[in-house]
């Protein structure tokens, strides 16, 4: 299975390897997708940028197999952005998908990584 995220996508999209004219729009839309990811608070505070094609999923991704969900994430996003379908059922289906996995990935970022916005404030005894 291909690890390079700008390959695996281009191979998703049905865009040989070694056809490079739509690179620059590809890895916009790849960078468009995960920072809508970092906004739902999956991935890196930081962020997370795909330059070439020498960046691996398992950078993003680790060793949760929970974030598989990701890759699909980011085709549907970069698939409506870069060439979306022609058919409004399947415009709907695609963003139907989008909208489940964003919940989903939410929900797994909840699960694993939530932290209480207001936490219990704890009085010290004064002597």
């Amino acid at each position: 299975m291909e690890t390079s995220i700008l390959k695996s996508t281009k191979k998703i999209l049905g865009l040989a390897d070694d056809y490079t004219v739509y690179d620059h729009d590809i890895l916009t839309h790849i960078n468009t997708a995960f920072s809508t990811l970092t906004q739902l608070g999956v991935g890196p505070d930081a962020g997370f940028v795909v330059e070439d094609d020498t960046v691996q999923w398992a950078s993003f991704i680790g060793t949760d197999t929970q974030l598989q969900a990701v890759k699909s994430y980011v085709y549907l996003r970069v698939r409506l952005m870069f060439d979306p379908p022609q058919t409004s059922f399947h415009l709907s289906a695609a963003k139907d998908q989008i909208e489940q996995l964003e919940w989903r990935l939410n929900a797994h970022r909840e699960e694993t990584e939530w932290t209480d916005p207001n936490p219990p404030v704890v009085e010290e005894e004064v002597p």
